[in-house]
Protein backbone atom coordinates (compact mmCIF):
# COMPACT_ATOMS: atom_id res chain seq x y z
CA UNK A 1 0.00 0.00 0.00
CA UNK A 2 2.44 2.39 0.85
CA UNK A 3 4.21 2.24 -2.61
CA UNK A 4 1.25 2.44 -4.10
CA UNK A 5 0.65 5.77 -2.68
CA UNK A 6 4.03 6.53 -3.45
CA UNK A 7 3.62 5.98 -6.97
CA UNK A 8 0.07 7.56 -7.32
CA UNK A 9 1.66 10.92 -6.06
CA UNK A 10 5.12 11.03 -8.28
CA UNK A 11 5.25 13.79 -10.59
CA UNK A 12 4.84 12.05 -14.02
CA UNK A 13 1.76 10.07 -12.50
CA UNK A 14 0.66 13.28 -11.54
CA UNK A 15 1.33 14.69 -15.18
CA UNK A 16 -0.36 12.16 -16.74
CA UNK A 17 -3.62 12.27 -14.47
CA UNK A 18 -4.03 15.64 -14.89
CA UNK A 19 -6.98 17.51 -16.55
CA UNK A 20 -6.33 18.45 -20.37
CA UNK A 21 -6.46 22.15 -19.50
CA UNK A 22 -3.32 21.39 -17.31
CA UNK A 23 -1.66 19.46 -19.23
CA UNK A 24 -1.45 21.50 -22.11
CA UNK A 25 -0.39 24.46 -19.81
CA UNK A 26 2.75 22.12 -18.44
CA UNK A 27 2.99 21.83 -22.77
CA UNK A 28 3.39 24.87 -23.57
CA UNK A 29 5.61 25.50 -20.64
CA UNK A 30 8.36 23.11 -21.27
CA UNK A 31 8.34 24.01 -25.15
CA UNK A 32 8.68 27.36 -24.30
CA UNK A 33 11.16 26.18 -22.06
CA UNK A 34 13.24 24.34 -24.42
CA UNK A 35 13.07 26.83 -27.29
CA UNK A 36 15.10 29.06 -24.21
CA UNK A 37 17.32 26.87 -23.34
CA UNK A 38 17.82 26.47 -27.67
CA UNK A 39 18.34 30.35 -28.24
CA UNK A 40 20.61 30.65 -24.70
CA UNK A 41 23.30 28.31 -26.71
CA UNK A 42 22.70 30.14 -29.60
CA UNK A 43 23.37 33.67 -27.79
CA UNK A 44 25.90 32.55 -26.13
CA UNK A 45 27.93 31.12 -28.55
CA UNK A 46 26.84 33.83 -31.35
CA UNK A 47 28.14 36.62 -28.68
CA UNK A 48 31.37 34.88 -27.37
CA UNK A 49 32.19 34.74 -30.65
CA UNK A 50 31.27 38.25 -31.90
CA UNK A 51 33.83 39.19 -28.91
CA UNK A 52 36.26 37.06 -29.98
CA UNK A 53 36.60 38.31 -33.30
CA UNK A 54 36.48 41.93 -31.93
CA UNK A 55 39.61 41.61 -30.00
CA UNK A 56 41.43 39.77 -32.68
CA UNK A 57 40.02 42.56 -35.41
CA UNK A 58 41.43 45.52 -33.32
CA UNK A 59 44.90 43.17 -32.50
CA UNK A 60 45.25 43.55 -36.19
CA UNK A 61 44.08 47.11 -36.85
CA UNK A 62 46.49 48.65 -34.55
CA UNK A 63 49.48 47.08 -35.20
CA UNK A 64 52.17 48.81 -36.84
CA UNK A 65 52.81 47.99 -40.29
CA UNK A 66 48.92 47.12 -40.78
CA UNK A 67 47.78 48.53 -44.05
CA UNK A 68 44.41 49.58 -44.02
CA UNK A 69 43.74 49.31 -47.84
CA UNK A 70 45.15 45.44 -47.66
CA UNK A 71 42.96 45.00 -44.38
CA UNK A 72 40.01 46.00 -46.39
CA UNK A 73 40.73 43.57 -49.30
CA UNK A 74 41.30 40.83 -46.41
CA UNK A 75 37.21 41.61 -45.59
CA UNK A 76 34.07 40.60 -47.06
CA UNK A 77 31.01 43.20 -47.72
CA UNK A 78 28.83 41.04 -45.19
CA UNK A 79 31.41 40.12 -42.57
CA UNK A 80 29.44 40.11 -39.08
CA UNK A 81 30.81 42.33 -36.22
CA UNK A 82 33.41 44.94 -36.15
CA UNK A 83 34.63 43.51 -39.41
CA UNK A 84 31.45 44.79 -41.49
CA UNK A 85 31.76 47.75 -39.68
CA UNK A 86 34.93 48.51 -40.65
CA UNK A 87 34.28 47.23 -44.54
CA UNK A 88 31.46 49.94 -44.71
CA UNK A 89 33.07 52.69 -43.52
CA UNK A 90 36.41 52.29 -45.71
CA UNK A 91 34.76 51.24 -48.79
CA UNK A 92 32.29 54.77 -47.99
CA UNK A 93 36.01 56.33 -47.62
CA UNK A 94 37.40 55.34 -50.84
CA UNK A 95 33.65 56.29 -52.82
CA UNK A 96 33.60 59.40 -51.67
CA UNK A 97 37.01 60.10 -52.14
CA UNK A 98 37.19 59.12 -55.47
CA UNK A 99 33.75 61.35 -56.00
CA UNK A 100 34.48 64.62 -52.86
CA UNK A 101 37.19 67.11 -52.38
CA UNK A 102 35.76 68.12 -49.60
CA UNK A 103 37.01 66.00 -46.51
CA UNK A 104 34.49 66.93 -44.05
CA UNK A 105 31.79 65.53 -47.20
CA UNK A 106 33.63 62.16 -47.01
CA UNK A 107 33.66 61.96 -43.33
CA UNK A 108 30.13 62.70 -42.93
CA UNK A 109 29.32 59.76 -45.28
CA UNK A 110 32.02 57.31 -43.96
CA UNK A 111 30.86 57.99 -39.86
CA UNK A 112 27.01 57.49 -41.89
CA UNK A 113 28.02 54.07 -42.93
CA UNK A 114 29.47 52.94 -39.91
CA UNK A 115 26.27 53.92 -37.93
CA UNK A 116 24.50 51.95 -40.39
CA UNK A 117 26.30 48.50 -40.01
CA UNK A 118 26.33 49.21 -36.42
CA UNK A 119 22.57 49.22 -36.09
CA UNK A 120 22.67 45.98 -38.18
CA UNK A 121 25.13 44.26 -35.87
CA UNK A 122 23.00 45.53 -32.97
CA UNK A 123 19.95 43.68 -34.51
CA UNK A 124 21.17 40.66 -35.14
CA UNK A 125 23.15 40.94 -31.86
CA UNK A 126 19.16 41.11 -29.90
CA UNK A 127 17.45 38.74 -32.03
CA UNK A 128 15.57 36.99 -30.00
CA UNK A 129 16.03 38.51 -27.05
CA UNK A 130 12.50 40.04 -26.87
CA UNK A 131 11.50 35.84 -26.93
CA UNK A 132 13.46 35.34 -23.67
CA UNK A 133 11.94 38.15 -22.17
CA UNK A 134 8.34 37.52 -23.23
CA UNK A 135 9.13 33.69 -21.58
CA UNK A 136 10.52 35.16 -18.14
CA UNK A 137 7.63 37.56 -17.84
CA UNK A 138 5.09 35.61 -18.69
CA UNK A 139 5.70 31.81 -17.62
CA UNK A 140 5.05 32.26 -14.08
CA UNK A 141 1.55 33.36 -15.19
CA UNK A 142 0.99 30.44 -17.04
CA UNK A 143 1.89 28.24 -14.94
CA UNK A 144 0.27 30.09 -11.99
CA UNK A 145 -3.01 29.84 -14.36
CA UNK A 146 -2.71 26.25 -14.02
CA UNK A 147 -2.53 25.82 -10.52
CA UNK A 148 -5.60 27.96 -10.21
CA UNK A 149 -7.25 25.42 -12.84
CA UNK A 150 -6.21 22.57 -10.92
CA UNK A 151 -7.37 23.37 -7.35
CA UNK A 152 -9.97 24.88 -8.52
CA UNK A 153 -10.71 21.64 -10.08
CA UNK A 154 -9.97 19.64 -6.74
CA UNK A 155 -12.11 21.95 -4.41
CA UNK A 156 -15.07 21.20 -7.29
CA UNK A 157 -14.53 17.17 -6.81
CA UNK A 158 -13.91 17.91 -3.13
CA UNK A 159 -17.67 19.59 -2.48
CA UNK A 160 -19.11 16.64 -4.76
CA UNK A 161 -17.22 13.90 -2.31
CA UNK A 162 -19.15 12.35 0.35
CA UNK A 163 -15.80 11.97 2.96
CA UNK A 164 -13.58 15.52 2.95
CA UNK A 165 -10.16 14.21 2.88
CA UNK A 166 -6.40 15.57 2.60
CA UNK A 167 -5.77 12.45 0.65
CA UNK A 168 -8.91 13.09 -1.69
CA UNK A 169 -7.70 16.81 -2.26
CA UNK A 170 -4.07 16.15 -2.35
CA UNK A 171 -3.61 14.92 -5.50
CA UNK A 172 -5.50 17.67 -7.39
CA UNK A 173 -3.24 20.05 -5.75
CA UNK A 174 0.33 18.95 -6.36
CA UNK A 175 -0.23 18.53 -10.07
CA UNK A 176 -1.35 22.33 -10.24
CA UNK A 177 1.94 23.23 -7.90
CA UNK A 178 3.81 21.54 -10.62
CA UNK A 179 2.39 23.21 -13.16
CA UNK A 180 3.69 26.59 -11.34
CA UNK A 181 6.88 24.70 -11.06
CA UNK A 182 7.93 24.14 -14.62
CA UNK A 183 6.82 28.12 -15.43
CA UNK A 184 9.82 29.27 -12.65
CA UNK A 185 11.56 25.98 -14.25
CA UNK A 186 10.79 27.94 -18.04
CA UNK A 187 10.87 31.54 -16.79
CA UNK A 188 14.51 32.08 -14.72
CA UNK A 189 16.82 30.81 -17.04
CA UNK A 190 15.26 33.28 -19.85
CA UNK A 191 15.39 36.23 -16.95
CA UNK A 192 18.94 35.32 -16.67
CA UNK A 193 19.59 34.91 -19.90
CA UNK A 194 18.50 37.79 -21.38
CA UNK A 195 19.75 40.55 -18.96
CA UNK A 196 23.10 39.02 -19.38
CA UNK A 197 22.51 38.76 -23.12
CA UNK A 198 21.71 42.16 -23.04
CA UNK A 199 24.72 43.50 -21.14
CA UNK A 200 26.65 41.60 -23.51
CA UNK A 201 25.20 43.23 -26.44
CA UNK A 202 25.25 46.48 -25.10
CA UNK A 203 29.29 46.27 -24.26
CA UNK A 204 29.64 44.93 -27.38
CA UNK A 205 27.61 47.33 -29.43
CA UNK A 206 29.64 50.54 -27.52
CA UNK A 207 33.08 48.78 -28.27
CA UNK A 208 32.08 49.17 -31.80
CA UNK A 209 31.06 52.64 -31.78
CA UNK A 210 34.81 53.66 -30.02
CA UNK A 211 36.28 51.74 -32.84
CA UNK A 212 34.47 53.93 -35.26
CA UNK A 213 35.31 57.27 -33.73
CA UNK A 214 38.69 55.97 -33.60
CA UNK A 215 38.83 54.97 -37.25
CA UNK A 216 36.74 57.62 -38.03
CA UNK A 217 39.75 59.98 -36.45
CA UNK A 218 42.10 58.12 -38.43
CA UNK A 219 40.93 58.71 -41.59
CA UNK A 220 40.20 62.37 -40.99
CA UNK A 221 43.83 62.62 -40.32
CA UNK A 222 45.10 61.04 -43.73
CA UNK A 223 42.44 63.43 -45.59
CA UNK A 224 43.67 65.85 -43.65
CA UNK A 225 47.39 65.25 -44.43
CA UNK A 226 46.86 64.76 -48.33
CA UNK A 227 45.15 67.91 -48.52
CA UNK A 228 47.71 69.99 -47.33
CA UNK A 229 50.30 68.43 -49.26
Amino acid sequence: MPTSTTHSMSPWTLVAEASLLVQGVMLILVLASLISWFLIIQRSSLMSAAKRSLTRFERSFWSKDTDLQQLYQQQQPDSPGVEGVFHAGYSEFAHMRAQQSDPDAVMEGVQRAMRVAISQEEERLEKNLPFLATVGSVSPYIGLFGTVWGIMNSFIGLSQSEQATLSAVAPGIAEALIATAIGLFAAIPAVIAYNRFAARSEGLISRYYTFAEQFSTLLHRRLHSRAEQ
